[in-house]
């Protein structure tokens, strides 16, 4: 982790040093502005390392939830800055060509001060809409789910990233909102928490009283793989309450209709105990309805042909922070919400939380509750 901080500080302070050379010394700005603005970027860059280094438990965000919330937030007005920047140097460039030098000084200055403040209040909307999530609700039709589960409802409570950011107070929120739904079944499709079980395992306790009679069934993310201690978080999972599927399967019951559901680790880390489908889909009844548990869209590929009826997934928020989303696109078969991948119908949630920056624009955290409805 050290190294990867190390890393991101090189390129931070590269990026840094780059806009600090767009927005204030090309423009000619007075020697005063651009003093501050480059003793405002350095304390925006130490900002961000100090995140990173809570993000990844080199220290412990206890009591520095307020130093991670300002980093990561400064992450998101970075990548504003660095957007704006990219279409002033296309909106300057005639100017440039033509020569007209004092024109494209004139315009340096106006579209850097406009840059700015476009960056910023960007941010300050997305804090906003990454605040509260909502319910969304969501239909699926299929001539296999049977008369006795007509109408069940699933909430599916993905990408929390809880905690150097957000607290035991966000998770509190969003069992709450699923409670208030009262689902007949509730799945956990990965990303809960972000860093060591020993630092933030207490501050998603309250996911143990999420309440709903058929029980509460997850999957591991790329984050519990990532936090280096995927096999402890799974077992604190269990511990709330959370039956943790590892490419297995089982069948739920209600008033004799059942139908199956299975689950896939996640791919992240090359690791020998990866996505296995065969594992996951053994002994299937192709009769039932399969609900497939994955947290990564593109894990649906691995599921083409075997008969699954619904696939549900996390992990893009939905692009989180615009434009953002069209480099997701190129990653994942599916931004958000449903779409077939293959002969597989995926739900992809843009998740209840937010990752790095407590930001998000033009994708807004949500909780699906999805209703099974016999054809």
């Amino acid at each position: 982790m050290s190294l990867f901080v190390a890393v991101v500080a090189v390129l931070l302070a590269l990026v840094t040093w780059a806009l600090h050379r767009r927005l204030f010394v090309t423009p000619e700005w007075p020697y005063a502005a651009q003093l501050a603005s480059a003793v405002v970027l350095v304390l925006g860059w130490l900002a961000a390392l100090a995140a990173f280094a809570i993000q990844g438990g080199v220290i412990d965000p206890a009591n520095t939830r307020w130093l991670a919330w300002l980093g990561m937030t400064w992450l998101a007005v970075v990548w504003y800055l660095i957007v704006g920047v990219l279409v002033l140097g296309l909106v300057v460039l005639p100017a440039r060509l033509a020569g007209r030098m004092n024109l494209r000084r004139r315009m340096l200055r106006i579209g850097a001060l406009t840059v700015v403040v476009a960056a910023l209040s960007t941010a300050a909307y997305g804090i906003t809409e990454a605040a509260e999530p909502s319910i969304t609700p969501v239909t699926i039709t299929n001539d296999l789910v049977p008369d006795e589960l007509d109408g069940l409802r699933i909430a599916l409570i993905t990408d929390l990233h809880v905690g150097p950011v957000r607290d035991a107070g966000f998770t509190r929120r969003v069992v709450d909102l699923v409670n208030s739904e009262h689902p007949d079944l509730v799945v956990v499709a990965g990303d809960i928490a972000d860093g060591k079980v020993a630092q933030v395992g207490e501050d998603i306790a309250a996911l143990e009283e999420l309440r709903a009679p058929l029980g509460v069934y997850g999957v591991e993310g790329n984050h519990e793989v990532i936090s280096g201690e995927p096999e402890k978080w799974l077992h604190h999972w269990e511990g709330l309450g959370i039956r943790v599927l590892r490419n297995e399967n089982l069948s739920i019951v209600r008033n004799g209709g059942q139908l199956t559901i299975a689950g896939l680790n996640d791919p992240s880390g090359n690791r020998p105990d990866g996505p296995d489908v065969d594992a996951a889909l053994s002994g299937v009844d192709p009769n039932l309805f399969t609900l497939l548990l994955a947290h990564q869209p593109t894990l649906a590929e691995l599921a083409a042909g075997r008969g699954v009826n619904l696939q549900v997934s996390g992990h893009t928020h939905g692009g989180q922070l615009w434009p953002f989303d069209y480099l997701v696109r190129l990653q994942q078969p599916v931004l958000e919400g449903l779409a077939p991948v293959g002969d597989v119908p995926v739900y992809t949630s843009r998740g209840a939380g937010a990752w790095g920056p407590p930001v998000r624009v033009m994708a807004p955290p949500e909780v699906p509750v999805i209703t099974l409805r016999r054809l």
